[in-house]
């Protein structure tokens, strides 16, 4: 059997429909809304007993919705869950992603070797497009901090029913060169140890032969739900044609995918793009402090009700 007709993006359809592994859509992050049952509840409370209490920032991050992505990775095991969804607040508080900027990352970008595109699939979900040719890049920490900065860039913009991010892997150019073992195992660390359920599919198009090898080293790396969710796609493959059309608007979907869009993105254009993304991420994130001061104003308020209280009755 030919190669690309074993490895082609078989059982796509399944996997699309498969997406939400069982959270039912409609819970709280500011852009996340569930359904949560009364079972799915009791779990959420149990894994903020077992987290204990959180800091600002970590108590806007441990949404609802949070938590059930960890839960469901962890196939709803609260002890594992609650010691992953441990780790990455540990990990959150040391790395700090929600205050990267795109100053700190302009240098790993500028080749285009990733970034968040203009447009989303068909079932609202951000796309981001990687280009391994284009990496400039030797310094692992450089290139997870970008990385880290396009997810945390994507997530913020997921709209109110979706919680996922799609991949394009542009393989355009790809040659043994840009094969690096350490970059690709602690993008799989990262993503999923501190992003589960974020990644909605990731399609790795036109990978040259080559690749294969070097592919079957990381795999061992990748969880199976990560790993189902890799899809390997050929521009001359029809049935890779099909489901590009089922997933993306053809009109937007770049030319390198298949696509009627261009190809690349405007340097300038997306860093004045990117600035004011960063904007909207700080002003997310300091509803923490804002929430923090509601919080000390209520605790304040309560003391001096208390005071009162206590006060001597005049007679």
């Amino acid at each position: 059997m030919h190669l690309r007709s074993r490895i082609t993006l078989q059982n796509k359809v399944s996997t699309v429909n498969t997406m939400s592994e069982g959270l039912q859509k409609t819970a709280t992050n500011g852009h996340e809304k569930m359904l949560i049952s009364q079972e799915q509840q009791a779990m959420i409370s149990e894994m903020r007993r077992l987290i204990g209490p959180l800091s600002d920032r970590a108590s806007l991050y441990c949404s609802d919705a949070t938590i059930l992505r960890y839960l469901s990775s962890r196939n709803w095991n609260v002890k594992k869950a609650a010691q992953m969804l441990k780790h990455s607040l540990k990990w959150r508080k040391e790395c700090k992603p929600e205050e990267i900027r795109w100053e700190e990352v302009i240098n790993e970008a500028e080749t285009g070797v990733m970034y968040r595109t203009n447009y989303c699939d068909k079932y609202g979900r951000p796309v981001i497009v990687m280009r391994p040719c284009r990496q400039n890049s030797k310094s692992l920490k450089g290139q997870m901090n970008y990385f880290v900065y396009c997810m945390e860039n994507a997530i913020l913009n997921l709209p109110a029913h979706q919680e996922q991010v799609v991949w394009l892997i542009d393989f355009h150019g790809f040659n043994l060169s840009h094969v690096s073992f350490k970059v690709a195992r602690e993008t799989a660390r990262i993503l999923q140890e501190h992003y589960p359920k974020r990644l909605g599919l990731a399609i790795l198009y036109n990978p040259p032969a080559i690749f294969q090898p070097f592919f079957a080293m990381v795999k061992p790396f990748l969880e199976s739900e990560t790993y189902n969710r890799v899809k390997f796609g050929y521009s001359d493959d029809p049935n890779t044609k099909k489901i590009m059309e089922d997933l993306f608007n053809m009109d937007n979907l770049e030319s390198a995918f298949g696509g009627n869009g261009g190809t690349g993105v405007d340097k300038i254009k997306y860093a004045e793009r990117m600035k004011e993304e960063d904007n909207k991420t700080r002003s997310f994130w300091t509803r923490a402090n804002s929430l923090s001061s509601v919080s000390q104003n209520a605790d304040s308020d309560a003391s001096n009700v208390e005071k009162i209280d206590r006060s001597p009755v005049p007679n």
